[in-house]
């Protein structure tokens, strides 16, 4: 006999390369759990990446027993940056026939939530890119675009890398100051010099997904007190201050306290300086604001929004909590 998923949701937290899905019951129980592939529909289409969501969903009921039917669906998703990008993955889940109640929010939001004790305050996260969002127990939230430089973007692992690149390649032929970039990024691939790391880098004998690996190595050489290094760490910590003074003030939260949450791979590495900076800037442009660094999964905020919406009660939560603790 199966488990009973009356009153169940399902909860899924889709990233671009990987996707988490937890069963919850009505009382915050996990009744199953899966892990699938990434989600990525402006690369495979819309209802090819919701083919890989239902294989994880699949997997996470089986051992309930039960069909996929759901009181409802929280569903934070990567590439959900623009409203109508919301709207155009509701109506494909919709269509799946889960739930007749179904809830889209960009993959930062589960972020958000998983650092919250209630639906209030805001969040940045800084992995591959950046992106920031704040909400209110009242349904309000603050966003932005967050696709890069044409949204005003600045950051991100990968941004961070490619700047990195940029000001070492001047280095090294004469065009820009000198910076030990033009030494620790090459070194970092067992390479001499960074004419033979563009080399590299153009024609493929260092991939072009591992230049992710860069950016620890410019928090070192900026640990190390190298001036360039040190301003493109400056200038990350200024960007997440805007964002999160803008999002604040967007929800009136500017003048009372509240709390800022720090997710994705860059900012939960906890680099000293970096950490510094932001406390330090944040303090002269939201002094009310309290800095804190998620490390619960993001599942646990998709979660915590369908528990939000079908105003389960708080023991729920915490019982949630208690599983992911």
């Amino acid at each position: 006999m199966g488990v009973n998923l009356d009153g169940a949701l399902l909860a899924i937290d889709a990233g671009n390369s990987k996707t988490d899905v937890a069963i919850v019951g009505a009382d915050g129980t996990v009744l199953g759990s899966a892990r699938g592939g990434g989600f990525q529909p402006p690369v495979a289409g819309v209802e090819a990446a919701l083919d890989v969501l239902a294989e994880a969903v699949g997997r996470a009921a089986a051992p309930t027993g039960r069909p996929l039917e759901f009181a409802h669906v929280s569903a934070c998703l990567a590439n959900a940056d623009l409203p109508v990008e919301e709207a155009e993955l509701k109506a494909g889940l919709d269509a799946r026939g889960w739930s007749p109640s179904v809830r889209v929010y960009n993959d930062t939001f589960a972020v958000l939530r998983a650092g919250l004790d209630e639906p209030r305050g805001v969040a940045v996260v800084c992995g591959a890119g950046i992106n920031c969002v704040g909400m209110l127990p009242d349904g309000r939230t603050a966003r932005f675009p967050a696709l890069g430089k044409i949204s005003g973007d600045w950051g991100g692992g990968s941004g961070l890398a490619e700047e990195a690149l940029w000001f070492a390649a001047r280095a090294e032929d004469g065009r820009g100051e000198p910076t030990a970039l033009a030494r620790t990024l090459p070194a970092h691939f067992g390479l001499p010099t960074m004419y033979a790391l563009i080399e590299a880098l153009h024609r493929g004998s260092v991939a072009y997904e591992r230049r992710h690996e860069l950016t620890p190595v410019l928090f070192r050489t900026s640990a190390g007190g190298d001036a360039v290094a040190r301003s493109l760490v400056r200038r990350l910590a200024e960007e997440v201050v805007a964002l999160s003074a803008v999002a604040l003030g967007r929800l009136g939260l500017l003048d009372e306290e509240a709390p800022v949450v720090l997710g994705g791979s860059v900012l939960a590495a906890r680099h000293p300086e970096l950490d510094g900076l932001i406390a330090e800037l944040l303090a002269v442009k939201a002094p009310k604001a309290v800095v804190g660094v998620v490390a619960a999964p993001p599942v646990l905020g998709a979660a915590l929004l369908a528990l939000d919406e079908t105003a389960a009660p708080p023991e729920a939560a915490a019982r949630l909590r208690l599983h992911y603790a």
